[in-house]
């Protein structure tokens, strides 16, 4: 390709709009164009980076055995109301009328519409296993998009499903695709994590994401640097302390906080610990306006962080209570609740919780806390005594083979374990070897295509733009000639160069524009692409092409014969 026949559109600054770095480096470098809110159209530069990752996709899932089809974008109303999703998905579903007053929705995600398609043909144990896949375009209506393509309402996504006559089948296939999302995401030239994962909206018994591993992830990773174990911070086990509970050595006391209510000022106050603080978080659970246990505590270490995930397993769905609801509780404002003297409400401990003696927890009265604090003598028991919070630095891992440390992600990829869930809403049955009808296995399997360009760029740049790996580059190598319109030697070179790496098979930019030189680097090294070559008069009277990589510090020179054998061999190597 020669920029002369292409559409190169770069900017000096991004706009003022832009948030994080994939954001604003995407649009400098002309990948795409904001056309609305979470909307953009992908330049020509960007559809090639675009379309290597949707290709690379496409050869590693037809690699696994599955088949490719296209479902519509537009589903109707129907399929959605069968599985109950079409009350429960919320204002992010994309909802109109057709002309003749018939509901419909722009598919977010496509389960109802695949097994539509299996429910209606597939009959036998003996066509199953079955696992359809479609890369296509999905619109959710975020309430707020923000950072670009990591948070767009139209994306681009590969979304597969297998349907399965057990369980255990089921399960094969499940670590057949994390085995290709690994080689995926491995051929994408990306640093990823594998992490186990809560199943969320889409349901399921079992699911683990994909995250590019990346500082300014949306998520936090737990992981083991000496084993295998890889978890969300919300999936992730905080093991039950090992040490027992010690007994009571001091009496309880009332100690004066004045305007002290979070627990790093009381700790800080009284010179102690925080680790020897216990939080009251009021909560509010759905359950009968006149249910005694519909008000409760969750209690947590000073320390520790809630895991409303966790917490919603524990206690049920939950919210978070208002000032007037813990006033009326507990006669007393936030920041100096606690559980002494809470009567009959339900108090659910945090394990750490549970071993801790002689703590401190507020007083339930504005400007004390209590000292000295013991379950058994001080309180009643804990109703209840769970994993509630989120797991830090130096938490034993859960299997046992180390210590977790944390990092940030941004997740690209999930596979779930969907089961039964939407095969037996809407009736996806077969018949087994006994002629006895089944409901199928079912499993899901989604890849954020447009996300991971975005994620490729906030894990890959410096100072002067993208750095994309190899695989997913818009050009693998440029050609930068100086005086292209001026000098006959050297556009005869530039040329020359251009037609031997295309025919080499080398995915080639020739930079022909009558630029000045700055304004070619700076571009080339804008748009990510990792080879430069550089024709000039002085080095082609000597015989030599200079050659830098995207993240070399300096370039050097090459002789010009060789200069196709050293990409091909740079190529190859990354």
């Amino acid at each position: 390709m020669r920029t002369s026949q292409f559409f190169l559109s770069t900017l000096k600054e991004a706009p003022s709009d832009a948030e994080i770095v994939s954001h604003k480096l995407m649009l400098r470098a002309g990948l795409i164009k904001r056309l609305a809110g979470g909307i953009y159209t992908w330049m020509p530069v960007g559809l090639r980076v675009l379309r290597k990752v949707e290709n690379i996709v496409r050869e590693e899932m037809d690699r696994a055995g599955a088949v490719e089809l296209l479902m519509p974008a537009v589903v109707p109303a129907e399929l959605w109301q069968e599985t109950e999703r079409w009350e429960k998905y919320g204002p992010e579903l994309l909802r109109f009328k057709d002309r003749h007053q018939r509901d419909f929705v722009i598919g977010p995600t496509h389960e109802e519409v695949i097994t539509d398609v299996v429910r209606k043909d597939v009959k036998s144990y003996r066509q199953l296993p079955l696992h359809l896949y479609q890369v296509q375009t999905k619109f959710r209506d975020e309430i707020r998009p923000r950072f670009g393509v990591m948070r767009g309402r139209e994306f681009l996504m590969k979304d597969g499903y297998s349907f399965h006559a057990n369980f255990a089948d089921l399960q094969r296939e499940y670590g057949k695709m994390h085995e290709t999302y690994c080689r995926i995401f491995s051929r994408l030239g990306l640093k990823f994590r594998p992490v186990a994962a809560d199943t969320g909206s889409i349901g399921g018994t079992g699911s683990h994401e994909f995250h590019v591993l990346a500082d300014s992830g949306e998520d936090a990773l737990a992981y083991c640097p000496t084993s295998d174990y890889a978890a969300n911070v919300e999936l992730a086990e905080a093991l039950a302390p090992t040490a027992t509970r010690g007994a009571p050595s001091a009496a309880m006391e009332k100690l004066a906080t004045p305007g002290k209510t979070k627990c790093e000022d009381v700790a800080a106050f009284l010179k102690l610990p925080l680790a020897q603080m216990v939080k009251a978080i009021a909560i509010v659970r759905e359950l009968p306006e006149n249910d005694p246990a519909r008000f409760a505590l969750i209690l947590l270490r000073g320390d520790h962080d809630l895991n409303e995930i966790k917490a919603q397993k524990v206690v049920g769905e939950f919210r978070f209570a208002r000032d007037e609801e813990i006033l009326a509780a507990l006669g007393c404002k936030p920041g100096y609740i606690g559980p002494v003297g809470a009567g009959a409400i339900p108090v659910f401990a945090d394990r750490a919780v549970a071993v801790l003696s002689d703590f401190i927890c507020g007083a339930n009265e504005a400007g004390f806390h209590l000292g000295g604090v013991n379950f058994g003598r001080d309180l009643p028991e804990p109703a209840a005594v769970a994993d509630l919070r989120n797991v830090i630095a130096g938490d034993p891992s859960p299997d046992g083979k180390g210590v977790l440390e944390l990092c940030r992600g941004i997740e690209v990829g999930h596979i779930f374990q969907l089961r039964t869930k939407y095969a037996a809403a809407m009736k996806c049955t077969f018949l087994d070897e006994g002629g006895k009808e089944q409901v199928m296995e079912m499993g899901c399997y989604g890849i954020g295509v447009s996300r991971i360009v975005g994620a490729a760029i906030e894990q890959n740049h410096d100072e002067r733009g993208i750095v994309f790996p190899a695989a997913i580059a818009p050009f693998e190598a440029c050609i930068v000639p100086m005086g292209y319109a001026k000098s006959e030697a050297v556009k005869a070179a530039a040329d020359a160069l251009y037609a031997e790496l295309k025919a080499a098979g080398i995915d080639v930019l020739l930079d022909d524009r009558n630029e000045r030189p700055g304004v070619m680097f700076a571009d080339m090294e804008l748009i990510g692409i990792p080879h430069r070559v550089v024709v000039g008069e002085r080095g082609l009277a000597e015989g030599k092409l200079e050659y830098k990589g995207r993240s070399d510090s300096e370039a050097h020179m090459v002789a010009a014969g060789e200069i196709a054998a050293l990409l091909k061999e740079r190529l190859c190597a990354a």
